[in-house]
C-alpha cells in the first residue's frame, strides 16, 4: 500500500454564491411596501494551510476531488443568505502548487502558510440592495456567481538544511540514524529507502535538519530509478553531502566514479543544485578494505577542492567532526542569507486609460463578431436572469454605463451585429441593438415603478383640476361660430 506521495492532482471547486431574492413587502392596507429581498450569501473559498504535523500528500492521492460549500440565497423580509463554508486543506510544509501548465501559483513554506486555490463565487444581490431614487421597486434581482474551478499540481519539496546524496546502499539511512533520532528502514539490499527521511542534529548551538534522499543511479535526472521522483526534495537544501561507499562489491564502481556519475546528474537536473556548498563523506570505513581505500582516494578528493571525512555508522567513527562542519556550513548559509523583511502590501494602481475590457471584431462563418472581455462584463452577464426583461435592461444600463456600447461603436459595430461576452467556449452572444430599451413598458424607465410613487399632495391636485377648468372655459369662450 502507497505511504507516502509527494505529487498529486488536485482537483478543486469553490462554492457558488447565492442567488439575491426579488420580493415586496406586503402588510394589510399595504399592498407596495417596497422591495425587501435579501442578498445571497457568499461561496466558500477553497484554501491550502501548511500544516506541520502533515507530512504527506496520501490523503489527496486517495481523494483528489475537493469542493467547498455554496452560498444560501437570499430571502424577503430583508434576509441574506449564509455564506458557504470554507474550505480548508492542510498540506505539508514545503509544498508547491503548479497549474497543469506547470507554471508555479504558490510555494508554501512555513506554518500557517496559506494559499486560496479556488475563490467563492459572489452572492447576487437582492432587489432591495438594488432600489434608489430611479428605480424604487425593481422586479429582479442578481444571480449568484459560480465559484472558481480549477485543476491544481501539489509537489512536496522537503524541507531541510543538508541532503544526503549517494547511490543505493552507500549508508545513507544508517548515518542519519546515527546522527539524528530518525529511525529509517535499513537493509543490505538497494533502494531500502524509499521515501526521503528527516533527522534534527544539534552540534553545540546549532540545531539544522538533515535529509535521506532516496539512492541515485545513473539516468536519475531523465526519470532511471527514482532519482527523478525524489531529486526535487533536495532543491531547497542549503548543503550536499556526498556518502560515497568505500566497501561496494561492484567492481566497476569506486568512490571517485560514483561521486562523477552523482555530480553529472545533479548538473542535468538544474534548480541550482551545481551551486550548493558540499562535503565528502567516505562512508564504511570499519571495513579493512573501505579503510584502505578511503586512504587512496582522500587526496584525489581534496585536490579537486572538497573537505573529505572518513566515517564508520556502524562503528560511530568520525561523526562528531562530521556533524561540527555541517554545523559551520549550515550556519554560514544561515548568516549570508537576507533577513525577511515586513509584509508590505504594494499598490499596483490601473493605468488612467484602462477601461477594464476591451472589444475585439472576430469573424464567425464570415459573418463579423465582437467578443468582449473584462471582469466587470463578463461577471455582470453571469449574474443576470435572461428570462426577466427588466434585468436585461438593468444589464443593458450597466454595459453602457461602463463604455462597452460606445467602444462597439468605435470597432464598427452595426446594429444587429452578433456580440459575445466572455470567452470562446463560454460566451453569451446576442445582437446588438444600439442604446436598446428593455423592460416592461408599464414600468416607464428601465425599473421605474411609478406606483411606487407617493401621491401629490391633496392642494396640488386641486390646482391642477383648476386650472384644467380655466383652459377649458378659455377655449370655449374664444370659440366664435361661422
Amino acid at each position: 500500500m502507497t505511504t507516502f506521495v509527494d505529487r498529486v492532482e488536485l482537483h478543486v471547486a469553490a462554492g457558488s454564491g447565492g442567488h439575491g431574492c426579488a420580493s415586496v413587502h406586503r402588510e394589510k392596507f399595504k399592498p407596495l411596501g417596497g422591495p425587501d429581498g435579501g442578498n445571497g450569501g457568499r461561496g466558500g473559498d477553497v484554501i491550502l494551510v501548511v500544516d506541520q504535523d502533515v507530512t504527506t500528500l496520501l490523503d489527496y492521492h486517495h481523494s483528489p476531488h475537493r469542493k467547498a460549500t455554496n452560498g444560501a440565497p437570499g430571502a424577503g423580509d430583508h434576509r441574506s443568505g449564509k455564506d458557504g463554508q470554507d474550505l480548508v486543506l492542510p498540506v505539508p510544509d514545503g509544498t508547491v502548487v503548479l497549474d497543469k501548465q506547470g507554471n508555479v501559483l504558490a510555494d508554501l513554506v512555513g506554518q500557517g502558510t496559506t494559499f486560496v486555490a479556488a475563490q467563492g463565487g459572489r452572492g447576487g444581490l437582492g432587489n432591495a440592495a438594488l432600489a434608489s431614487a430611479r428605480r424604487k421597486a425593481p422586479g429582479f434581482a442578481l444571480l449568484g456567481v459560480q465559484g472558481d474551478m480549477r485543476d491544481v499540481v501539489l509537489e512536496l519539496k522537503t524541507v531541510a538544511d543538508v541532503a544526503l546524496v549517494g547511490y543505493p546502499s552507500a549508508g545513507k539511512s544508517s548515518l542519519i540514524s546515527v546522527l539524528s533520532a530518525a529511525k529509517p528502514k535499513i537493509a543490505d539490499y538497494p533502494f531500502t529507502t524509499l521515501v526521503p527521511n528527516l533527522g534534527v542534529v544539534t552540534a553545540g548551538d546549532t540545531v539544522y535538519t538533515i535529509a535521506d534522499v532516496p539512492g541515485l543511479i545513473p539516468g536519475a535526472s531523465q526519470g532511471k530509478g527514482l532519482g527523478l521522483e525524489f531529486l526535487r526534495h533536495v532543491e531547497r537544501c542549503s548543503v550536499l553531502v556526498h556518502v560515497l561507499d568505500t566497501a561496494t562489491l561492484e567492481s566497476d564502481r569506486d568512490p571517485v566514479s560514483d561521486l562523477d556519475v552523482i555530480e553529472a546528474e545533479l548538473r542535468e537536473y538544474g534548480a541550482g543544485l551545481e551551486n550548493r556548498p558540499r562535503l565528502i563523506v567516505l562512508n564504511k570505513i570499519d571495513v579493512p578494505d573501505g579503510q584502505e581505500l578511503a586512504e587512496m582516494v582522500r587526496p584525489d578528493l581534496e585536490a579537486r577542492g572538497y573537505r573529505v571525512f572518513e566515517v564508520s555508522a556502524i562503528a560511530h567513527k568520525g561523526l562528531k567532526e562530521l556533524s561540527f562542519a555541517l554545523a559551520e556550513l549550515v550556519g554560514a548559509h544561515r548568516a549570508a542569507k537576507p533577513k525577511e523583511e515586513s509584509t508590505r502590501v504594494v499598490i499596483r494602481p490601473k493605468a488612467v486609460d484602462d477601461a477594464g475590457f476591451t472589444v475585439k471584431r472576430e469573424e464567425l462563418e464570415g459573418e463579423p463578431v465582437f467578443r468582449v472581455r473584462g471582469e466587470k462584463p463578463e461577471r455582470w452577464v453571469r449574474q443576470t436572469d435572461f428570462s426577466n426583461d427588466e434585468a436585461v435592461g438593468y444589464l443593458a444600463d450597466r454595459l453602457n454605463r461602463l463604455g462597452v456600447e460606445e467602444e462597439l461603436m468605435k470597432a464598427g459595430a452595426r446594429s444587429g451585429d452578433g456580440v459575445a461576452i466572455g470567452p470562446e467556449e463560454n460566451a453569451v452572444v446576442f445582437d446588438w441593438e444600439p442604446t436598446m430599451m428593455a423592460g416592461a413598458e408599464m414600468l416607464g424607465r428601465r425599473g421605474e415603478d411609478h406606483r411606487m410613487e407617493a401621491p401629490r399632495p391633496a392642494e396640488q391636485r386641486r390646482r391642477d383640476r383648476q386650472a384644467a377648468r380655466d383652459e377649458a372655459q378659455q377655449e370655449f369662450d374664444d370659440f366664435k361660430p361661422f
